[in-house]
């Protein structure tokens, strides 16, 4: 009787499951330019130093496959360009990477933490007026930090940088009845150890296209990256990147 209770049970959840599981397999394609804005600080050890960046457009793409399998999470995949650079007149002496930089040192500074996310996540809900999805992201972060000085010295030093960071995700779309739009919002977060890292956006989509072969969407909205980084590799950073984004998705 227990056994027959529980393969009930079982089969139950499995039915509720598939009920909210894509009928059909779903493949979905997009890319976006990021115009950012940076401001932030990196070292060594826990006293950062803060330096002048540069504005700089970014490119993200990604590729996302959603099956009707209840069982098994849907992948995301998605690497996001993240480079700045600048120029910065110390204001103290600074040593970074076996290097030591004097005070009123001009030196030109470089973060280069291109990262890449790897996305298992569920659909929870699914319909043309409120889509939900959560999952666990694996965010590789593969790049280097680097610091030369301009005078004559012309010293070098650069940290490199490999980690790969847990973190929560959740993505949420509201339809916009007989508008062709859809407000959206999506993202990754996690915290631990002095740590924190989130890669946040919001905006709003229009559907220029919406048959049974393609769908065709454009997307305006606006980005939140930041990188606390207590010795990742030796590496101590508190960086944002901010700003607006235009992308495009097509969904097969």
């Amino acid at each position: 009787m227990k056994h027959s209770v529980l393969m009930l049970a079982l089969a139950g959840s499995l039915v509720t499951t598939a009920a909210q599981a894509d009928t059909l397999l779903g493949l979905y394609i997009g890319a976006d330019g990021w115009r950012t804005s940076t401001d932030g600080s990196f070292a060594n050890d826990e006293q950062l130093q803060q330096f002048n960046f540069n504005d700089k457009t970014q490119s993200s793409y990604y590729v996302a496959l959603e099956h009707p399998l209840p069982l098994l999470p849907n992948l995301r995949l998605q690497h996001n360009q993240l480079e700045t650079n600048g120029v910065t007149a110390l204001n103290a002496s600074f040593s970074f990477a076996g290097e030591t930089f004097a005070v009123d040192t001009d030196i030109a500074n470089q973060v280069d933490l291109t990262n890449t996310d790897y996305v298992l996540y569920y659909e929870i809900l699914d319909n043309d007026l409120l889509s939900l999805d959560l999952g666990i992201n694996a965010k590789h972060i593969n790049g280097s930090v680097a610091v030369a000085d301009l005078g004559a010295d012309g010293a070098v030093a650069v940290q490199d940088t490999s980690t790969v960071i847990p973190m929560l995700y959740s993505s949420a779309i509201v339809g916009l009845p007989l508008t062709g739009l859809e407000l959206f919002a999506n993202g990754s977060f996690v915290s631990y150890d002095g740590s924190r890292v989130y890669d946040m956006q919001a905006g709003v989509a229009y559907a220029l296209l919406d048959n049974l072969a393609v769908d065709l969407r454009l997307k305006l909205g606006y980005r939140a990256v930041n990188l606390r980084l207590d010795d990742i590799d030796n590496l101590y950073a508190d960086l944002d990147f901010k700003g607006a984004f235009a992308g495009v998705e097509l969904h097969f």
